[in-house]
């Protein structure tokens, strides 16, 4: 959820940068391609993985859908993304296909199911989410590109789902895990 909130806001960093190169501009595009593809598209896969009920022979196919899909999405908008930008300087009204920074809400919103349902086949649930999302990833399907509102409404839906995990008491501070400073 933390890497989708600071994700919003990368693109208005960059464009108030108005002395950068060209070449600054592409590396910038293409590091924050690398970065959504890290947060977005192999990240989940590795929560998925962290779960512990299924092998990774099992795991793979999910994974390999979800994975591909991501990568494939990021360089498709990457290219259609610098041809349009050739052509119009109109902001971008649609997305083709589910962007990935999506991800940072579908699966936290997963997990919260089975906090809140109880359902002990969440895992499936995840796993068969990553598919279904990677196959949207690439689809032909129109998504509206969010506004400031439809931003903040992304981000209050985050921090709804985040407070509901800290008052469940899936959301611990310390406690000598490895990654101590907070865990799910």
């Amino acid at each position: 959820m933390l890497c989708g909130f600071f994700d919003s806001f990368d693109g208005i960093v960059a464009r108030s940068k108005k002395n950068r190169t060209e070449e600054e501009k592409m590396f910038g595009i293409q590091i924050d391609s690398l970065v959504d593809l890290v947060s977005f598209g192999v990240f989940p896969a590795v929560i998925a993985y962290s779960m512990g009920r299924f092998t990774m022979l099992r795991c793979l196919p999910f994974f390999a859908v979800y994975v591909l899909g991501a990568v494939i999405r990021l360089a498709y908008f990457n290219v259609t993304e610098d041809m349009r930008q050739k052509k119009t300087s109109e902001k971008r009204k649609y997305y083709t296909g589910l962007p990935v920074t999506s991800s940072s809400i579908i699966f936290p919103a997963i997990y919260c199911l089975n906090i809140w349902f109880k359902i002990p086949t969440v895992q499936m649930i995840y796993f068969v989410g990553l598919g279904i999302v990677g196959i949207l990833f690439i689809s032909k399907i129109k998504v509206p590109k969010p506004d400031l509102r439809g931003i903040l409404i992304l981000i209050a839906l985050g921090i709804i789902l985040f407070i509901s995990l800290a008052i469940t008491g899936n959301i611990r501070m310390g406690g000598g895990h490895p990654f101590g400073w907070l865990y799910f």
